[in-house]
C-alpha cells in the first residue's frame, strides 16, 4: 500500500499550505488533485488563489467527484488531494433535496472506497487534506447537522487507513497518528 498522510483542521488552520510544503520538499513530481467547484465570484476568487500558490510544474486533476476514476493511471511521486472536505460536500449535494443520512453515508463510503483502492495500488505518497468540523457548535439545520456527521465518518475512516495523521492548528503541525 502507498504512503498515506491524511492532515485535518479547522478553517484558516494552514492545512493546504502545511500538505503543499509537504509535497513540495519530497522532491518528487506532484499530482494534485482539486475537487472545489466554482459556484460564485468569490470561491473563483478562493480558487485562483489556491492556484497561484501551487508550484506551476505540478499537474493538475479537477475532480469534484469520482476521484479514482479521473485519476485514471496518473503516475505521481506525491498525489495531494485538496480536498476531501469539499469532495464530501459535492457528493451530498448531487444526492437531491430528499436526502436520507444513509444514502449520503453510502454514496461517501462508494466513492472513499474507491478512493482507498487507488490508494493502496499506488507507490507514490498520498496526502489528504480534510476539514475537523466536529469541534464546533452544533449545527442548526439537518443538512448541516448531516453533512458534519458524514465528513466526520470520512475523516475516521481515511485517519484509520493513514499512516500518519496531522491536525493542524494556527499554523502548526500537531501528530496525531504516526505509524
Amino acid at each position: 500500500m502507498a504512503d498515506l498522510t491524511l492532515i485535518l483542521g479547522g478553517a484558516r488552520s494552514g492545512k493546504s499550505a502545511y500538505g503543499e510544503r509537504l509535497a513540495q520538499s519530497s522532491g518528487g513530481e506532484v499530482l494534485f488533485i482539486a475537487t472545489a467547484q466554482a459556484f460564485d465570484e468569490e470561491m473563483a476568487a478562493r480558487i485562483r488563489r489556491h492556484q497561484a500558490s501551487r508550484p506551476s510544474h505540478w499537474r493538475t486533476i479537477e475532480a469534484p467527484t469520482n476521484v479514482a476514476a479521473a485519476m485514471g493511471r496518473e503516475p505521481a511521486a506525491v498525489i495531494l488531494l485538496d480536498c476531501v472536505t469539499l469532495l464530501v460536500s459535492n457528493i451530498i449535494l448531487q444526492l437531491g433535496d430528499d436526502l436520507e443520512e444513509t444514502a449520503a453515508q453510502t454514496a461517501v463510503n462508494t466513492e472513499l472506497d474507491a478512493l482507498l483502492e487507488k490508494v493502496a495500488a499506488c507507490e507514490g505518497h498520498w496526502i489528504l487534506i480534510s476539514n475537523e468540523v466536529g469541534l464546533g457548535i452544533v449545527p442548526d439545520n439537518r443538512l448541516a447537522r448531516l453533512y458534519r456527521d458524514v465528513l466526520g465518518r470520512a475523516n475516521q475512516r481515511l485517519a484509520a487507513a493513514a499512516a500518519k495523521v496531522i491536525l493542524m492548528v494556527a499554523g502548526l503541525p500537531v501528530v496525531v497518528k504516526s505509524d
